[in-house]
């Protein structure tokens, strides 16, 4: 991974994709952001310039993931790019999910203390000046609660990952077929010759 330097964030990037070696281009970073959702803090990190893999960045500041830089070969098949796309599709879901399902987390956690507090008579802040937190007991209701109030959501969610973890098993396994008839053609085509 490449450190970018104070003042040339912007322009890095760019030049990462401009200068990649031929036939090891990366993939296109996510499209713009809907105000609704947790704001994207995905890492603009840059692989090298002659990386020809996929790359995997530091995690995310909102969903906590850790983005990856999908790697596009000069040839590649029809099949292939339908991989790499659904793939990208999916961290994009994934990535956007986590993000606004932990911003709800955070947001109705310090609700439930802030009320918590108020009904104790407490404040934000102890008399030492930290911040005022609950015990475990008082907390766990709070877990309890807001699982049970997102599970339809999360039972949704596993049920979609499991259709697009079986949907990318399945292209790999044609991708992975397609690789091997093409050897087998190309050695065909050399004992001809």
């Amino acid at each position: 991974m490449v450190v970018l330097r104070a003042g040339k964030k912007t322009f890095l990037p760019p030049l990462c994709r401009a200068f990649a070696c031929r036939g090891c281009q990366l993939a296109p970073e996510r499209g713009a952001e809907r105000r609704d959702t947790a704001p994207s803090g995905v890492s603009r990190f840059c692989p090298p310039r002659k990386s020809c893999h996929d790359w995997i960045g530091p995690p995310d500041k909102y969903s906590n993931l850790r983005p990856v830089h999908f790697y596009i070969p000069e040839n590649e098949s029809p099949l292939e790019q339908k991989l790499r796309k659904l793939r990208q599709e999916t961290q994009e879901w994934n990535q956007q999910f986590w993000a606004n399902q932990n911003l709800t987390f955070s947001k109705e956690k310090e609700e439930f203390i802030h009320s918590r507090l108020k009904t104790k008579g407490l404040g934000l802040r102890t008399e030492s000046g930290q911040k005022a937190t609950l015990n475990a007991e008082e907390m766990a209701d709070f877990y309890k609660e807001f699982l049970s109030k997102n599970f339809q959501k999360h039972m949704y969610y596993n049920r979609d990952w499991y259709k697009r973890n079986f949907a990318i098993t399945f292209f790999m396994g044609k991708v992975a077929l397609e690789r091997i008839w093409n050897k087998l053609k190309q050695k065909q085509k050399k004992r001809s010759n």
